[in-house]
């Protein structure tokens, strides 16, 4: 009997380890740290209009009105004193109060991001990256931080952890023109990956049980309430009213698709069901609901989900291309290993 659990504990170990550690291919990863980059860049530079106003001292958003924020309401009819809170968040804007520096660090912010992008000295980028994303969330946060924000500052993290420049970057056209043309899997790079997956089965699933709880996910009418809100619409889809059954079938299998997310997306015959419902759910987000950053955000997360061997039937000739201009025919036959 102890044996028999001692075998037991032993494997379920071995399958832990597996799971979390067992090299593998950091193609994916780097596939990710090119649309991440984008992204973060995207949304950033979005920043530049207005940037004072949303983050210097004397813009809509002062220090003193932060702290404020972050503490709650103060009602001076209170018998007790409002608690103070101390501000943990921190952000590079706490210590910058002049313009010309607020725009020399947000410059500087930008190049970090590009440079993740096109994946120049990437491991040293996605550090930078992941700094420079929480310190523009934490200075906006409460007013203006959003789910957009939560999953850049959370793809950044997990840049972090694995050489998301192996491939796809001109890391990898640096080591194309040395000679060096192994690709190989590392630990790190599953470690990221499966970081970047259990992190988005989290995600789906508390977004469903907090779905449940709410009556117009009951009912049905939560997609058409979406579309019926004008602030967000992008695309004028009212005339979905006529197809009301439609809309209640597309609001109860979203809840289901969420909840059921962190058990369906790992098994081999479920996973590219899920992945579709993923590609539906946040396609129409991107297009119908005025959210395109979110939607393509959150695509970006279930890429993880995505085998190597896919990702580089999408990338590789693109990528095969650019190598083939810049180190030449001598390196033609490592350009797509």
């Amino acid at each position: 009997m102890i044996a028999a659990v001692r075998d037991y504990l032993g494997e379920a170990w071995d399958a832990w380890t597996e799971f979390w550690f067992a090299p593998s291919s950091p193609t994916t990863l780097s596939a990710i740290r090119v649309l991440a980059g984008a992204m973060l860049l995207y949304t950033h530079l979005v920043w530049s209009v207005g940037l004072t106003q949303f983050f210097s001292d004397d813009g809509w958003l002062p220090k003193t009105l932060h702290q404020q924020m972050i503490d709650g309401p103060n009602d001076p009819n209170s018998p007790t004193p409002p608690e103070k809170h101390i501000n943990t968040m921190w952000t590079h804007f706490n210590y910058v109060s002049s313009p010309k520096l607020i725009w020399t660090i947000h410059i500087a912010a930008l190049t970090v991001f590009f440079l993740l992008t096109v994946g120049l000295f990437s491991r040293v980028m996605a550090i930078l990256a992941f700094l420079f994303a929480v310190s523009y969330a934490n200075r906006i946060t409460p007013g203006a931080y959003f789910g957009l924000d939560k999953i850049n500052c959370m793809l950044a993290m997990y840049l972090m952890v694995g050489p998301c420049g192996a491939r796809y970057s001109i890391d990898r056209l640096w080591r194309l023109r040395r000679g060096n043309n192994e690709v190989p899997a590392t630990s790190f790079a599953n470690l990221a990956i499966r970081l970047i997956q259990v992190h988005m089965c989290i995600i789906y699933l508390f977004s469903g049980i907090a779905k449940i709880g709410g009556l117009p996910w009951e009912t049905g009418e939560a997609t058409w309430l979406s579309f019926d809100l004008a602030e967000y619409r992008s695309l004028d889809m009212t005339w979905m009213i006529s197809h009301q059954l439609f809309m209640n079938l597309m609001t109860h299998l979203t809840v289901f698709w969420e909840l059921s997310y962190a058990a369906l997306v790992w098994p081999a015959l479920t996973r590219p069901w899920v992945l579709l419902m993923a590609i539906f759910v946040h396609g129409g987000i991107a297009l119908f609901l005025g959210m395109p950053t979110f939607g393509l955000v959150m695509l970006i997360g279930n890429l993880a989900f995505v085998s190597p061997k896919t990702v580089r039937r999408i990338f590789d000739p693109f990528a095969r291309r650019v190598s083939l201009a810049v180190v030449g025919k001598a390196t033609r036959a490592g350009a797509g290993d």
